[in-house]
């Protein structure tokens, strides 16, 4: 299962990635050297103005050095915000190259994984782009630079460099502090986040059922549970990292007065100048800054390395991988040879070994009593849940043999909780194509018997359905979902109790549909509790315990009976 699909090198996805990361951060790297370099200005000029402008009483030896430091600052100004500038530009690449991938594998891990964050990959994706986006690589790609100041340190004064040296391993020996104490909270925080979301994703889905038996206070216990539980790991990770900050701020303090007491003791001894002593101050800021940066954004560095290893389990998942279109559209006929299903998550089939052959034109009933595995079945026929064994052909050719974009257009289903999406009727119906037509929306809308149905709304087509289509009636929901099945003509039709919230005239307008279908060569396969619908059906296949009782045509006491109905 899922496992055994995320096995191997955790980078094989984000490979493509790679290439623009080290582009970019060689020119960020470069960068950062110019603005290191320009960094030493303030310290060169500190100890000109106090050792040669202020002895010798020169003004226009000031105003020079003056113009000449006002140019550095201006260019390190410059670099620095090409600097945020390149950051910037790769956190809004590095979203770009996942962006398609991560909502493919959004979407495989929710329909094939339901127990799964399926939010996660995006969430991964927000919290890189994050940190390339701010602070955090910057320290880093400063880090390396601490040596270089602390060489300028050593060539005022040995003793100056050995001062800051060891402050410099004392604040790293407090970044490591950070990344032990921080590293496992921070995987919990990301667990417990996940349940928590679950938690009140749950009571948003079912508000109605929620309210109308009185359930509010036990969800809210459940939500409170899990948001406090996310609390108080978070409340100790924000404790953990204040104060490693703090600690670490306190020490540069003490450090940075240490290096004036040095610089005084070296001034006082005649072994130094008195500019040594506020250049050796600025050249300790600016050697230490780095570290503490580091220290600063430890906890977003964590956070997203984290992510960026998950992304490259998830992106190294592939799913099902899409094939070149070799084969035409399928249009003679249906099989599963020895289909064997089991649920999202599980191992454990119910559906065991269900073989039948339907041709074009024909439609088949699956019938059997609850929890017999017909909806389980639907979904395989659909492509939806992969086989555990077996196999679901198209006029010969396995469904895998066609890309998933392809073989879509030509299947129509109708799941049993039907949900529209946000948008409007013409959309829903069009299946978001961007290139259907009004003359194809409705035909499909007159085909499912829905057309005079949506015209008498204030909007017609353009009404917007809301949130699942939570705006329309049960009854609107299916009958457009019908619609939105039969749009484009495809050759499989897939029902799931598709007359369950219809009215006598909604289920008349079906069972005119399954014939009009039939009638131009497509193959319907329905499930269907209410037997009136199955007088527009030809083969019926039964169902028991998930196997299979029998399959042909419907014996003459289930009709007899419809037709009695």
């Amino acid at each position: 299962m899922m496992k055994s699909n995320f096995a191997g090198g955790s980078d094989h996805r984000l490979a493509p990635i790679m290439p623009l990361l080290r582009r970019t951060f060689l020119g960020i790297g470069i960068v950062s050297a110019f603005l290191n370099v320009l960094l030493l200005a303030g310290s060169l000029y500190m100890m000109l103005v106090y050792d040669f402008v202020i002895p010798g009483r020169s003004i226009p030896t000031l105003i020079g050095l003056l113009l000449m430091v006002i140019a550095a600052y201006v260019f390190q100004g410059l670099l620095d915000a090409l600097r945020g500038q390149l950051l910037i530009h790769l956190a809004s690449s590095v979203d770009l190259q996942l962006e398609a991938k991560a909502h493919d594998v959004v979407v495989t891990l929710a329909r094939l994984y339901p127990a799964q964050d399926p939010g996660q990959p995006i969430r991964d994706i927000d919290q890189v782009r994050g940190f390339l986006g701010g602070p955090g690589p910057v320290a880093l790609v400063d880090l390396p630079w601490v040596l270089f100041f602390v060489g300028v340190l050593f060539l005022l004064h040995p003793w100056l460099g050995a001062t800051v040296l060891l402050g410099a391993g004392v604040l790293i020996a407090l970044t490591l502090l950070s990344e032990r104490a921080t590293q496992a909270t921070m995987a919990e925080l990301v667990r417990l986040n996940r349940n928590r979301q679950q938690a009140i994703d749950t009571s948003r889905r079912h508000a109605e059922a929620i309210h109308a038996m009185g359930m509010q206070g036990q969800l809210q216990g459940i939500w409170r549970e899990a948001n406090g539980a996310y609390r108080d790991a978070q409340v100790t990770m924000s404790g953990k990292a204040s104060a490693l900050v703090t600690a670490s701020r306190m020490f540069r303090l003490f450090l940075q007065s240490g290096v004036l007491t040095v610089g005084a003791l070296l001034v006082l001894s005649g072994e130094a100048s008195g500019g040594v002593i506020f250049a050796s101050s600025i050249l300790s800021s600016r050697a230490l800054a780095p570290i503490e940066a580091t220290i600063a954004n430890w906890r977003g560095f964590v956070a997203a390395r984290q992510s960026w290893r998950r992304l490259g389990d998830i992106m190294a998942f592939d799913g099902e991988r899409q094939p070149v279109q070799m084969l035409p559209p399928p249009s003679q006929s249906l099989s599963a040879e020895a289909l064997t299903l089991a649920p999202p998550g599980s191992d454990k089939p119910l559906v065991w070994s269900i073989s039948f052959l339907a041709y074009a034109g024909e439609a088949v009933a699956i019938l059997g009593p609850s929890g017999s595995g017909k909806s389980t079945l639907l979904r395989g026929l659909a492509g939806s849940l992969p086989p555990l064994s077996g196999a679901v052909r198209l006029d010969g050719a396995m469904m895998s043999q066609w890309p998933r974009q392809v073989l879509g257009r030509g299947i129509g289903y109708l799941p049993q909780s039907v949900e529209l999406l946000p948008g409007t009727i013409a959309q829903n119906i069009a299946r978001f194509d961007p290139s259907s037509t009004p003359e194809r929306i409705i035909a499909a809308a007159e085909q499912a018997g829905v057309g005079d149905m949506i015209q008498a709304l204030p909007d017609g087509y353009n009404t917007e359905v809301g949130i699942d289509g939570r705006r329309l009636s049960g009854g609107q929901r299916q009958r457009i979902a019908l619609a939105r099945a039969l749009y484009g003509d495809p050759f499989l039709i897939l029902l799931d109790e598709p007359n369950a919230n219809l009215d006598s005239v909604g289920e008349a307008a079906l069972i005119q549909a399954i014939r009009s279908v039939k009638a131009r060569g497509a193959i319907v396969v329905l499930v269907a509790h209410r037997p009136s619908v199955l007088v527009a059906v030809d083969n019926v296949l039964t169902l028991r315990d998930g196997r299979a009782l029998s399959y042909g045509p419907q014996p003459d006491s289930i009709l007899q009976g419809t037709q009695a109905k």
